[in-house]
């Protein structure tokens, strides 16, 4: 009879464990990420960055070359009349690279997205267990 009872129990858990991964898992969570939709001008952006290898010198998320800024940021730093200065005019170390206005103003659309999508670097955090975690200052 003890094995019927400990079979019993252990089915009544299984039922309990697939009902609330059910409720979890069924449940709709908003995800600010789902919402963005990368447009046209975007995509342009993205294929001017490539043609012109943008990545060579300057990063994404950090990843790229070290010569340039990370650009995963640049439009809330800086804004997109400075960044569509720089790009036209060139600076320091950057030439001119002759952009057309048409193609400035679709990477400028790009940067924007990548903008909106995080942020880079990645705020540190003083994650000590016993504490609340904030920000480091």
């Amino acid at each position: 009879m003890s094995i019927l009872r400990s079979l019993q129990t252990i089915i009544i858990f299984f039922l309990f464990y697939f009902i609330y991964s059910f409720v979890i898992y069924s449940q709709k969570s908003e995800s600010i990420e789902a919402n963005k939709v990368i447009t046209s001008l975007a995509i342009e952006g993205r294929l001017v960055f490539q043609k012109y290898n943008c990545i060579s010198c300057h990063q994404l998320y950090g990843l790229g070359g070290y010569l340039g800024p990370d650009l995963t940021n640049v439009i809330s730093d800086k804004g997109s009349y400075y960044v569509s200065a720089v790009i036209k005019n060139g600076m320091l170390k950057m030439p001119n690279l002759n952009v057309q206005d048409n193609e400035i103003k679709s990477l400028v659309a790009y940067l924007s997205f990548t903008d909106s999508s995080g942020v880079f670097p990645v705020k540190e955090f003083d994650a000590k267990w016993y504490t609340i975690i904030t920000p480091k200052k």
